[in-house]
C-alpha cells in the first residue's frame, strides 16, 4: 500500500488546489487561483469541493487568464452573480485522487509540515511549521529546538540550504 493510500485511508484532510477569484464575462464562467504548477490542472483530477465540502464543482478549464488564474466554467455554476459570490472560497480534492511521488525532488507541501530538521551532525535542530510558497524558492518555517536561539526561524528550500529530505516510509 502507498504511503498516499494509507494516508487517505486515516481520513487526511483533502489538499487545497485553488480558490475562485471572482466572475469572468457574464456566463457564469469564474476566475480561479491555481496552487497548481499549471493553470489547466485545476481541473485534472476530478470533482473538487469547497473547504466544508458542502459544495461539489466539476470543473472545466477554458483557458489561462495570466500566470496563477484560471478562467473555468462548472455546470453547478449557473450565473454571473453565483460566479462572483463564490470569491474566496478555497478549492480542494481529495488526496487519494493525486499521483503519487515519482521523482524524489517532489514533494506535497502538506507532507513537508512536522518534519524534523537536523543540522549538518544529524541533531535535531527544529521541526518544520509551515511552508511559504509566495516566493521561488518556497520558505520553510521551523520551530527552534537550540537553547537561546529565535522561537521560529525561515530556510530557503533549495537543495543548498536543504541538503537532504527524506519523508517518512509508511
Amino acid at each position: 500500500m502507498t504511503r498516499r493510500r494509507q494516508r487517505h485511508e486515516q481520513k487526511e484532510p483533502p489538499s487545497a488546489f485553488g480558490a475562485f477569484a471572482g466572475a469572468h464575462g457574464v456566463a457564469g464562467h469564474a476566475k480561479v487561483k491555481t496552487f497548481t504548477e499549471a493553470e489547466s490542472s485545476i481541473a485534472a483530477y476530478g470533482v473538487v469541493e469547497s473547504e466544508d465540502g458542502a459544495r461539489k464543482f466539476t470543473l472545466k478549464f477554458l483557458r489561462t487568464a495570466k500566470p496563477g488564474l484560471a478562467i473555468v466554467a462548472a455546470p453547478e455554476i449557473k450565473s454571473r452573480e453565483e460566479a462572483a459570490s463564490l470569491a474566496g472560497v478555497r478549492l480542494y480534492v481529495n488526496r487519494a485522487a493525486l499521483p503519487d511521488e515519482t521523482d524524489t525532488d517532489e514533494f506535497y507541501i502538506e507532507d513537508l509540515i512536522g518534519l524534523k530538521a537536523l543540522d549538518e551532525n544529524g541533531e535535531l535542530v527544529g521541526v518544520v511549521t509551515a511552508v511559504h510558497n509566495f516566493l521561488r524558492p518556497a520558505i520553510l518555517s521551523k520551530s527552534n529546538l537550540q537553547a537561546g536561539a529565535k522561537p521560529r526561524s525561515w530556510r530557503s528550500f533549495t537543495k543548498a540550504a536543504c541538503r537532504k529530505s527524506t519523508l517518512p516510509k509508511a
